[in-house]
């Protein structure tokens, strides 16, 4: 099997957390992304040109999120950041939980991810979610909703959030949406901080075509699982469906429920998925 290595070096614990990872792995086939690559003193290859049959993502799940939009490979991800909601191994865990992995003992579990059509237009898909706000400090845009090509809802709001079930223990979360188990099916629609209370979020089936457009158009930014601004003149239509293609994500432990509660549920005041 070949490993594929990658990385935030930029953060305070990834030389320390990788050091571990790599003399668990040493005696394996590795190769490293070009910019991991350089901070650990090895030789690399850009992402696009990585070809391994699982990458371990060192870093939090910010890492993992910029990981599935460069590659296809499965990944592992390995715990550097603050939170790590996605990642599957903490710190003190990289021994057993590398031993685990090197005999197979995982399963690839294919996470739900969104697809953003901006005018017709494809962006890039969303593993978290997409969110359309205001480009204005304290200015509200009217949205106007349709599911399946008929009128849902309208709304005025700083923005809005469009989730995956994986999306839901992040930003959608912090606004009150319900929190949605992995394998479900299903998108998330949450306004950020609505004028009317009655403006709750709503699930629908992940097969649905959720249309977003804004009512007496003004400029608004997009931003794709924390990672990309898309800037908009507001007279867009932005078209959301499920995408034909899943994040994939090795799973030793099959934990959601215990992650859920001791890392969001217990004492931690963060939201995840950006570290």
């Amino acid at each position: 099997m070949r490993i594929g290595i990658a990385g935030t070096p930029e953060l305070r614990n990834f030389k320390k957390v990788a050091t571990k990872v790599l003399q668990e792995l040493e005696d394996e086939d590795l190769v490293f992304e070009e910019h991991t690559a350089e901070a650990l003193g090895r030789k690399g290859v850009p992402m696009k040109k990585l070809k391994a049959d699982v990458l371990v993502s060192i870093g939090g799940d910010g890492t993992i999120l910029r990981n599935i939009q460069a590659t296809s490979i499965p990944i592992l991800g390995v715990n550097a950041g603050v939170l790590g909601f996605l990642t599957e191994v903490q710190p003190d865990e990289i021994r057993e939980s590398m031993a685990q992995f090197l005999r197979g003992d995982y399963k690839i579990e294919r996470r739900l991810r969104l697809k953003i059509m901006v005018n017709g237009k494809r962006m890039k898909d969303a593993t978290n979610e997409a969110v359309v706000h205001t480009a204005h400090v304290a200015k509200m845009r009217h949205f106007v909703l349709s599911v399946d090509h008929k009128p849902a809802t309208d709304m005025r709001a700083d923005g809005i959030i469009v989730a995956t079930p994986t999306g839901t223990t992040c930003y959608a979360m912090s606004v009150g949406s319900s929190i949605v188990d992995p394998r479900v099916e299903a998108l998330v629609i949450a306004p950020i901080a609505p004028f009317r209370l009655s403006s709750r979020p709503l699930v629908v089936p992940a097969k649905s075509s959720v249309s977003v457009t804004i009512h007496d158009p003004k400029e608004c930014v997009m931003v794709v699982d924390g990672q990309e601004e898309i800037f908009l003149d507001g007279t867009e239509e932005i078209v959301f469906s499920a995408s034909e293609k899943k994040a994939k994500l090795v799973i030793l432990k099959s934990e959601f429920y215990k992650n859920l509660e001791e890392k969001l549920m217990a004492s931690s005041p963060m939201i995840g998925h950006r570290h």
